[in-house]
């Protein structure tokens, strides 16, 4: 190996530009959305392009080894998340109406309809979800800041017993 080779460190520091057209795919996307929070103000439906967007911050687990390793904070970053081709959104124990509500993401899944439709959903910690009715899956996750310092300077925690 020359000294001219890519390494898998050198994109650590890059912002992450996912894009999930299939369950596989959505996988990732989900393990890189967990634990990501924002408030309902960063929600946003736009029937007129049938598209649903989020502006979260989310936890960078693929910098959590690096952090603990050098001994310094975990980091945060917020990133842009984007449904398209939506004939609907609905939502449960989320209050649209308190904008300052905090919604934090457990996981997202995709769940295939008889025909070529299906619903993506984003399960919320505290058993809130938000469901997209698509017609098909197509979904994009783009890092658009520098990561910071989160705040709680901790990572979070699953007491999965």
């Amino acid at each position: 190996m020359s000294d001219a080779d890519a390494k898998f460190e050198d994109g650590a520091q890059k912002p992450l530009r996912l894009r999930a057209l299939d369950a596989d795919d959505l996988s990732v996307i989900s393990a890189v959305l967990q634990d990501a929070v924002l408030p309902t103000s960063e929600l946003n439906w736009n029937p007129m392009m049938r598209r649903f967007a989020m502006l979260a911050n989310r936890f960078r687990w693929e910098d959590r080894n690096a952090a603990e390793k050098q001994q310094r904070g975990f980091e945060r970053v917020q990133a842009m998340v984007v449904v398209e081709n939506i004939q609907k959104v609905s939502s449960s124990g989320v209050d649209l109406k308190d904008k300052e509500q905090v919604l934090s993401v457990l996981s997202v899944t995709f769940t295939e309809g008889d025909d070529a439709d299906g619903e993506i959903l984003f399960t919320l910690a505290g058993d809130g979800a938000i469901s997209c009715k698509v017609e098909c899956l197509d979904i994009s996750m783009t890092d658009v800041t520098r990561p910071y310092g989160a705040i709680s300077n901790a990572a979070p925690q699953h007491d999965l017993s």
